[in-house]
């Protein structure tokens, strides 16, 4: 079963790149899922395969040996390659924002360096959220220093995607004397620099991802290596690492969504009580489960690209990607609550079968991080109450923003 967005919202071209993902997925991906789940690989051989095909450059421009595509292209390759392995599609949303960051904030010299290499296999990812902070991943604690040309950095950062396994990280964390919440700077950080310690990932699911703890400890970074200027992490924040990001989340867990749906479908279809001679579709209560998940899906679709081509025209105008936060935050909300909807309806059709170790029970537990990622559901919830009413976010201050 194949779910698309009407012909007359999408452009022929989209399809076409999505048949390309697809048959990636297919033929890569998704024969790696169960073994990625079981014992907890980092994907290293599906972003490899990315890699060469150039998807892992499909914002970079073709001067940086990208791909030149746009946010609907990306977000479609989110979704697709969710479909296959969940785990796999979320380190390639951080990727995609950390590489989509520099392109955005970052000098010639450092597009050089760190854009260029992602055509032959480098990996990217963000280091942001702080343990002290919790939930507000956005709230940094730490605090840079100077030394001379360089930058040290000492921080403990709590979830960070491809933990012990990026090239490359894009750490957030306040300027040096800063004074204030607001102050913050981001520098790209060499993943063989000494000091970097990254911690065990152990999950319910997405265990692929390797989302757990790093230290920095006395890390140096050359001054070369700061991303945009000192103090602007706040805007690097808003209209450069949230937007993609968001988008990129949306995406995932609509995959989820749609792969739980197909799935379930295939077994419905084949599975028979030999008593009444009876397939489990043959029963109204199953087919409403999964006509209440499909009209939850295309309720998505629409909204995923437009949203992406929204930012698309905020990026060609110069203008700042922070006037879609709000519904971007929305689109993840309801995206990861479909995916819930979706493989708890798949696990209910399925019965005993999908209860058993496989697709269904994997997709189950993947899908529940989707609640818990940043911005939590609960916060992004609080945010858009807030802004209803009136009242201030309080993102950077209390009773402020």
């Amino acid at each position: 079963m194949s779910v698309t967005v009407n012909s007359s919202i999408v452009q022929p071209h989209y399809e076409t790149l999505r048949e390309e993902i697809r048959a990636i997925v297919e033929k890569v991906i998704k024969p790696n899922a169960d073994i990625i789940d079981r014992d907890g690989i980092f994907p290293k051989q599906n972003l490899q395969v990315l890699a060469e095909t150039g998807w892992n450059g499909v914002l970079i421009p073709e001067q940086w040996g990208g791909r030149g595509l746009d946010h609907v292209a990306f977000a479609i390759a989110a979704e697709e390659i969710a479909k296959g392995c969940p785990s796999t599609s979320l380190v390639y949303v951080m990727h995609i924002g950390a590489a989509q960051t520099i392109l955005l904030y970052g000098n010639d010299d450092q597009k050089e360096r760190w854009l260029k290499p992602i055509r032959q296999g480098l990996i990217g990812t963000y280091s942001t959220s702080e343990k002290a902070t919790g939930g507000h991943w956005w709230f940094n604690l730490s605090q840079a220093s100077r030394d001379g040309k360089y930058y040290i950095l000492n921080a403990e950062k709590s979830f960070t995607t491809s933990a012990g396994q990026a090239d490359f990280y894009v750490v957030q964390t306040r300027s040096p004397g800063a004074q204030s919440p607001t102050d913050i700077s981001f520098f790209i950080v060499d993943g063989k620099l000494p000091g970097i310690k990254p911690g065990v990932w152990e999950a319910l699911g997405v265990r692929g991802n390797h989302s757990g703890p790093i230290t920095y400890e006395g890390v140096r970074v050359h001054q070369k290596d700061k991303l945009g200027k000192e103090g602007q992490g706040r805007e690097i924040l808003e209209s450069g690492v949230s937007p993609i990001y968001l988008i990129g989340l949306g995406s995932t867990w609509l995959g989820v969504a749609e792969a739980a749906l197909e799935a379930a479908v295939s077994y419905v279809k084949g599975m028979i009580h030999r008593d009444f001679n009876k397939r489990l579709a043959d029963y109204q209560v199953i087919r409403q489960q999964l006509a209440e998940v499909k009209v939850l899906i295309d309720s998505l679709k629409p909204w995923q690209y437009t949203l992406a081509k929204q930012l698309d025209e905020l990026q060609a105008q110069g203008k700042p990607q922070v006037e879609l936060f709000l519904p971007l935050v929305e689109f993840k909300i309801h995206a990861s609550e479909v995916a819930n909807k979706a493989t708890k309806a798949a696990l209910d059709v399925t019965g005993g079968y999908g209860y058993k170790r496989g697709i269904f029970e994997r997709l189950f537990r993947d899908a529940r991080a989707g609640i818990a990622m940043g911005p939590s559901n609960n916060i992004a919830r609080e945010w858009i109450g807030k802004s209803l009413v009136g009242l201030p976010l309080e993102l950077w201050y209390e009773g402020g923003d």
